[in-house]
C-alpha cells in the first residue's frame, strides 16, 4: 500500500535531479498487485529518439542522455499509463524508484461494455456511427465521446464511419461497398482484439495514409496477447440480455505461441421490442518465431451475428405506441418473429510474415474474407401492405383524406392499432393458402442477399533511417466478387411466387422460368467486380524539439457490374457487363509539432486528396439495370486541424480546431414521390454535394487528489451542406402516368446550402469525477449535454419541381416564399441530458484476478429523439401543406429515439 502511495506522489509532483551531462538512467516497472517485472513495457523520453521496452525482469536503462526537462512515459496494454515530469542537470547516474502499474480496470472493462453494447448504427436507415472510437483510449475527449456522446448517435467533427481507418494486423479491412468498418465481422472477441494502436484524426500514422479520423491498427498476434485464461459473463438490458466468453493465450513454448478465443452472445428481444440477438465468435492465432528476425502469424476469425431490425417511426406512431415500439416483429404460435433480419457471416482468414531488425520492419499479408450479409423483409404481391404503420392503416389516413375528414374511421383504426399493433403472421399464411391461385404466394420473406469473396495483399516497411528519420513505405491490393441476389427465403405457406415486378407487371427474369420455389433466387441477380490497390509512402523527422512528417499516397479504383438476370423493364442493358469504371486518385498530408518543453506541445496537420465515389453511389440501380451516375467523378478533400497539449503532473488538456470542406459527393435515395410533376417509385440521383465541417474540440483531466479525478470535454461544431447540388429522378415505368416517359427527369438543383447535416448532436458537453481507491474499486459519474441535433432533409422537396401544382403543372400561387421557407424549416431536435454511473472492483485470490464492472447509461431515464428525417413522399407544396395541416400529418418526419435508464455488468476471472 505505501509503495502505490509513492507512486501517486511521483505522478502528482515532478522529480529534480542535480545533474550536469552524459546520464543515464535505470529503473523497473512492476505490477501493482502481483510485484512481478513487466515484460515489453514501452519507456520513452517524450520529444526525444530515447525510447526502449523493458526485459524479463521489469527492467529498463537509457545512457547518454542530454540535461535538460523530459516527461518519462511508461506504457503498457492494459495498465494505466504513467507520465512522470524529470529535470537533469547533473552528471551522474539516476535510479528512478521502481514504477508500479496498475491494471486499467477503468478503461479496459469500459472498453469491453462499449464494444460488447454493438448498437450497429451503421446499418440503419440514413445513421450510423464512429466505430472505430468506441475503443476508448486515453484521450479524455475521446473517451467521453466513445462512452457518453455516442448514445445519442454523436459523431466526432461529424464525419461518417468511412473516415476512419481499421486495419487488422496492418490489413485495411473497410468496406469497398460503403467504405465503413464492419465491426461485426470481429464482434464479441474483446479479449484478443484489445491490443489496439490508434491514431487520432490527421495525424501520423506507421501503418497507412490514415483517414480523417484517424487509423485504429487491432493486433492479433499471438505473442501480444494476454497470457493465460480469463473467463468472463456480462448481463444488459441493451441489445442482448447474456454474454458468455472465454479466452485462453500461452506463453511462447519452442519458439510457438497460440491464442483462441470463444463467445456468446443472445437476447430474445433487447430495449426495443422484437429486437432479437443471437451472436457466436470464434478465434484463433497462431505465431511461429522462425528466428529473432522473422515470424510468421495466422489468424481465423468466425463471428455470425443474427439481430432483428427496428426503424423510425412518425410522432403518430410513438403516441400511439411509445418509444420502444417496433413495427417489424408480431408473434407466430407463440413465439415473437421479425420480419427484418440482418444476418452477418463473413470469416476472416490472415497470414502474416513479421521481419524485424534494429532499423528494419516488414508486415506483408495475404488475407482471404467471404461468406454473406442477408437482410430479411417481407414482399407482396397484388395484396395489400401488411405493414401494421403502412399510412392507410392508421388514424391520420382518415382525417387526412383528401380534405374529407372521417372521425368515426379514424377512431376505428385508431382503436385497431392499438389492440393489435404487430405484424399479423397468421394472416399472411391464411392469406396464401386461400389465395385460389393454386399456390402461388401473395406474401413472401425475401432475403436480400450479398455474397462476397475479398482477396487482399498487403505489406508494409517501415525503416528507422536512424535516431531522428524514418521512412514508411505500404502497398495494398484488394480484390472484391460481390454476388448480390434476393432468395425466396419463405413462402408462407405456398407453394411458389411469380418472379414479376407487382407495379408494372413485367418480368424480371425473362430467360428464366417466371415461377420460382422456396430457397430459390428471384427479383434481382448481379454480380460486383471491383478492384482497389493504393500505394503510400511518407518520411518523419523527429528533432528534440520538433517533429515533422510529409506523406503521400496514390490509389486506383475500378468498378464493374455483371447482371444475371435479363430484366425486362430494361432488356438491353441488365444482362451482362456494364461499363468499367476507374479512378485515379492520390492524397498528400504533412504535419509539423513543436514541444516547447515536454509541457506544452503545439501540433497542426492538413490534408489534400481525391478519392473514388463509393461502390454504393456508383450504380443508379445495380438490382435491375448497368446504368452508371452519368458524370461520376472523384471526390476531394481539404482539411486541417490544430491541437494544443498541456501535460502537467496533475493536468492534462487538449483543445483543437478542424476544418474539413468535402467537395463532389454523389447520393442515392430510392422512395415513391407525389411530386409537382407527378407519382412514382424513383432513384433520386444527387450529385456534385458539398460540406463544410468546422469547429473546436476540449479535453481536461484534472488530478485533484491521489484518489480523484475531475474529467471536462466539449465540442462545438457546424456542419452543413455548403451548395446546392443537382438532382435527377430515374424511374422504372414508362406510361402515360409516369413523371416522364424517357424515365429520367433532370430536376435542377436542390436548394439546400447552409442546411445542417444529419450527424447527430453539433454541440456536446460533459463534466464527470472518477474516485479510485487504493483498495481497487472505483467509481465515476459524468453529466452530459448533446445539443444541436437536426433531422435529415428531403432533396427532392428542395428543388423547382416541389413549387409546382401536379393539377396544373404551373406554379401553385400559394407557393409563396415566406410559406415554402416556414414549410420546409428544418426540424431541430431537443436538447439531450444524460447522467452515466460506472464502477468496479477487482481481486488478486491467489493466482486469479476477478474484475467486476458495472454501469448505468441514462440513469435519470431522460427521454430524447436522437435523429429523424423528413419524408419525400409528398414532393410538391400543395401535397405537403395539406398533409400538414392536420396534428398528425400521415407523412411526417420519421425519428429515432435513445435508450431509456439502461445497465451493464461484467465479472471476469483471470487465470
Amino acid at each position: 500500500m505505501i509503495k502505490i502511495f509513492k507512486l501517486f506522489f511521483l505522478l502528482a509532483f515532478p522529480i529534480f535531479l542535480e545533474a550536469q551531462t552524459n546520464i543515464s538512467i535505470e529503473g523497473f516497472v512492476k505490477d501493482s498487485q502481483t510485484k512481478k517485472g513487466l515484460f515489453l513495457v514501452e519507456v520513452r523520453l517524450e520529444g526525444t529518439a530515447f525510447s526502449t521496452k523493458t526485459i524479463k525482469d521489469g527492467s529498463y536503462a537509457f545512457k547518454a542522455v542530454p540535461p535538460g526537462n523530459y516527461i518519462l512515459r511508461v506504457k503498457l496494454k492494459g495498465y494505466v499509463e504513467v507520465r512522470l515530469p524529470i529535470r537533469l542537470d547533473v552528471s551522474h547516474q539516476l535510479e528512478v524508484p521502481v514504477i508500479f502499474l496498475e491494471a486499467d480496470v477503468v478503461n479496459d472493462e469500459q472498453k469491453n461494455q462499449i464494444s460488447l453494447s454493438e448498437s450497429d448504427l451503421n446499418d440503419v436507415d440514413g445513421l450510423d456511427f464512429s466505430s472505430q472510437l468506441l475503443q476508448a483510449t486515453r484521450d479524455i475527449f475521446l473517451a467521453r465521446a466513445a462512452f457518453d456522446f455516442s448514445q445519442a448517435f454523436f459523431r466526432v467533427r461529424g464525419y461518417d464511419s468511412r473516415e476512419g481507418n481499421v486495419l487488422l494486423n496492418g490489413v485495411l479491412l473497410n468496406k469497398v461497398f460503403n467504405g465503413r468498418p464492419q465491426w461485426n465481422n470481429w464482434g464479441g472477441l474483446n479479449d484478443v482484439t484489445r491490443s489496439q494502436q490508434y491514431t487520432h484524426g490527421l495525424d501520423y500514422s506507421e501503418d497507412n495514409f490514415g483517414g480523417l479520423l484517424g487509423t485504429t491498427n487491432i493486433s492479433t498476434r499471438a505473442s501480444v496477447m494476454r497470457k493465460g485464461l480469463r473467463i468472463s459473463t456480462s448481463g444488459s438490458n441493451r441489445t442482448y440480455r447474456g454474454r458468455l466468453m472465454a479466452t485462453y493465450s500461452s506463453d511462447f513454448n519452442n519458439k510457438f505461441s497460440y491464442s483462441f478465443s470463444a463467445s456468446r452472445r443472445w437476447a430474445n428481444e433487447g430495449f426495443i421490442e422484437g429486437s432479437l440477438y443471437d451472436a457466436y465468435s470464434f478465434f484463433t492465432s497462431v505465431e511461429y518465431k522462425l528466428n529473432p528476425s522473422h515470424s510468421i502469424n495466422f489468424t481465423g476469425i468466425l463471428a455470425s451475428n443474427r439481430r432483428g431490425q427496428s426503424t423510425a417511426i412518425t410522432d403518430e406512431v410513438f403516441e400511439l405506441a411509445g418509444r420502444q415500439y417496433n413495427p417489424f416483429w408480431g408473434y407466430q404460435n407463440g413465439t415473437i418473429r421479425n420480419s427484418r433480419e440482418r444476418n452477418i457471416n463473413e470469416p476472416i482468414i490472415m497470414l502474416n510474415h513479421f521481419y524485424k531488425t534494429s532499423f528494419l520492419n516488414i508486415n506483408s499479408s495475404f488475407t482471404y474474407q467471404f461468406g454473406s450479409i442477408g437482410r430479411t423483409r417481407l414482399s407482396f404481391f397484388n395484396a395489400p401492405n401488411p405493414d401494421p404503420v403502412n399510412f392507410r392503416a392508421l388514424p391520420s389516413f382518415y382525417i387526412n383524406n383528401n380534405g374529407s375528414p372521417s372521425f368515426e374511421n379514424a377512431a376505428l383504426a385508431r382503436n385497431a392499432f392499438i389492440e393489435d399493433p404487430q405484424l399479423n403472421w397468421g394472416s399472411l399464411y391464411r392469406a396464401n393458402s386461400n389465395s385460389g391461385l393454386g399456390g402461388k404466394s401473395a406474401y413472401v420473406l425475401q432475403e436480400d442477399r450479398t455474397d462476397d469473396q475479398q482477396f487482399i495483399l498487403n505489406s508494409i516497411a517501415n525503416l528507422n533511417i536512424d535516431a531522428s528519420k524514418s521512412l514508411d513505405i505500404g502497398v495494398h491490393y484488394k480484390k472484391l466478387t460481390s454476388d448480390n441476389y434476393a432468395l425466396s427465403k419463405d413462402l408462407l405457406g405456398g407453394s411458389f411466387l411469380e418472379d414479376i415486378d407487382p407495379f408494372t407487371n413485367t418480368s424480371n427474369d425473362i430467360q428464366n422460368k417466371p415461377f420460382k420455389e422456396e430457397g430459390e433466387r428471384f427479383g434481382y441477380n448481379y454480380i460486383i467486380n471491383a478492384t482497389v490497390w493504393n500505394t503510400f509512402s511518407q518520411f518523419r523527422f523527429i528533432n528534440k524539439k520538433w517533429n515533422a512528417f510529409a506523406s503521400f499516397e496514390i490509389s486506383n479504383t475500378q468498378y464493374q457490374r455483371e447482371g444475371q438476370f435479363q430484366n425486362e423493364r430494361y432488356s438491353e442493358n441488365s444482362f451482362g457487363d456494364s461499363e468499367s469504371v476507374s479512378f485515379l486518385n492520390y492524397g498528400f498530408k504533412t504535419g509539423f509539432e513543436y514541444l516547447f518543453n515536454g509541457r506544452h506541445v503545439f501540433r497542426i496537420n492538413g490534408l489534400l486528396k481525391t478519392r473514388a465515389p463509393l461502390l454504393q453511389n456508383t450504380f443508379i440501380n445495380p438490382r435491375e439495370n448497368n446504368l452508371i451516375v452519368p458524370d461520376l467523378s472523384e471526390e476531394s478533400i481539404l482539411s486541417s486541424s490544430v491541437d494544443y497539449f498541456l501535460n502537467l503532473s496533475n493536468l492534462k488538456v487538449r483543445l483543437s480546431g478542424f476544418y474539413t470542406h468535402f467537395q463532389n459527393l454523389s447520393d442515392i435515395g430510392f422512395f415513391f414521390v407525389e411530386s409537382g410533376l407527378g407519382s412514382d417509385f424513383v432513384q433520386e440521383v444527387t450529385t456534385g454535394i458539398n460540406q463544410l465541417h468546422y469547429g473546436g474540440e476540449l479535453g481536461l483531466a484534472y488530478t485533484i487528489s491521489p484518489v480523484l479525478k475531475f474529467t471536462l470535454a466539449t465540442s462545438y461544431g457546424r456542419f452543413v451542406y455548403s451548395n446546392d447540388p443537382g438532382v435527377t429522378l430515374y424511374f422504372d415505368t414508362s406510361d402515360e402516368n409516369s413523371l416522364n416517359l424517357e424515365g429520367v427527369l433532370h430536376l435542377g438543383k436542390s436548394t439546400i446550402n447552409g442546411y445542417r447535416l444529419s450527424r447527430g448532436p453539433q454541440a456536446a458537453y460533459s463534466i464527470g469525477l472518477e474516485y479510485r481507491d487504493p483498495n481497487y474499486w472505483w467509481f465515476s459519474i459524468s453529466a452530459n449535454q448533446l445539443s444541436d441535433n437536426f433531422i435529415g432533409i428531403s432533396k427532392v422537396n428542395r428543388t423547382s419541381s416541389f413549387l409546382l401544382n401536379p393539377e396544373t403543372g404551373q406554379n401553385a400561387p400559394e407557393a409563396t416564399e415566406e410559406a415554402v421557407d416556414e414549410l420546409l424549416k428544418q426540424e431541430p431536435l431537443e436538447n439531450i441530458y444524460l447522467v452515466n454511473i460506472t464502477g468496479g472492483k477487482s481481486w488478486l485470490v491467489g493466482k486469479k484476478y476477478i474484475s467486476l464492472f458495472m454501469s448505468i447509461n441514462n440513469a435519470l431515464d431522460f427521454f430524447y429523439r436522437s435523429g429523424g428525417f423528413e419524408q419525400s413522399r409528398k414532393g410538391n407544396f400543395l401535397g405537403l401543406q395539406q398533409d400538414r395541416l392536420r396534428r398528425q400529418p400521415s407523412f411526417g418526419p420519421r425519428h429515432w429515439y435513445g435508450f431509456g435508464r439502461s445497465f451493464f455488468i461484467n465479472l471476469s476471472v483471470n487465470f
